[in-house]
């Protein structure tokens, strides 16, 4: 199956950019357009500058696409103590740099894949990129097909052999189980952005998939029950990754891993 390339779905920029309680309109500092950034973003590591924009750091990169699939990138926010939510969702952790981060590395993807359950629960909208694709992976198929996404038809399924496909575009498995692997291959493109939850990270994880991590560490000690970066699974899974580039504005830190022998280049 062949997607156009382009997109930005909004739906946790959107959460990432308003305190709780705070209408997106009146959250101060923000610019909701297509390069929404905060000019004090500086680089520690490898070459130190200051005064990047996200969009020139990130959208610089080159990204070799391995032979049988497209280069898969991971982009998720923690807290100092690992938990990726605060009060249910990211964007209690999230500031306007790290929403600058996360919308430039949506417009370097082609296809943006995610969770059932975070794409719900988030709320997942329409794409603002024209063309880009968004795939979401559930096994059940048990999804609401009036999801905003769905909705404005970016949205596909990526399921298994039997499970309802409600009128959209489908990857299937051949079997009972997804299978993430053949669904990748099966898209023709260079750069799939993927956005959690943590059963979609871990799955990825298992499977030896994630290509490159974009981590945001929030500022803040969160404590209880929160989901950490990747569901637990019964076997460590060892994956030795390469760190790339460390990035701070303020008390934020912005870091980049890749693989340890698939580095992608930029411009510096």
């Amino acid at each position: 199956m062949n997607f156009p390339v382009d997109t930005l779905c909004p739906s946790r920029l959107a959460d990432r950019l308003r305190a709780p309680s705070t209408p997106l309109s009146t959250a101060p500092g923000v610019d909701i357009g297509d390069r929404c950034f905060n000019r004090g973003v500086q680089r520690l590591f490898p070459t130190p500058e200051v005064g990047i924009d996200p969009a020139d750091l990130y959208g610089a990169l080159v990204r070799p696409r391995p032979t049988d699939r497209p280069w898969v990138e991971l982009c998720m926010i923690t807290s100092v103590d690992g938990t990726t939510t605060a009060g249910g969702t990211s964007g209690a952790l999230g500031s306007t740099t790290d929403t600058a981060v996360l919308a430039a590395l949506r417009r370097s993807a082609d296809v943006i894949i995610v969770g059932s359950t975070t794409a719900h629960a988030e709320r997942y909208r329409a794409p603002k990129k024209s063309g880009q694709r968004v795939g979401v992976v559930t096994a059940s198929g048990n999804i609401d097909p009036t999801l905003p996404l769905f909705d404005s038809g970016a949205g596909f399924l990526i399921t298994t052999r039997d499970a309802p496909s409600h009128g959209l575009d489908v990857i299937r498995s051949t079997t009972t189980a997804v299978d993430l692997s053949g669904a990748l291959a099966q898209l023709d493109v260079a750069m799939v952005h993927a956005e959690g939850g943590p059963t979609l990270n871990a799955a990825l994880l298992a499977l030896d998939l994630v290509d490159e991590v974009n981590l945001t560490i929030a500022p803040q000690l969160v404590g209880g029950a929160g989901h950490r970066l990747a569901a637990p699974s019964p076997d460590e899974l060892p994956r030795h990754l390469e760190l790339a580039h460390v990035c701070n504005d303020g008390n934020y830190l912005f870091l980049r891993y890749v693989r340890a022998i698939q580095r992608g280049s930029t411009t510096r």
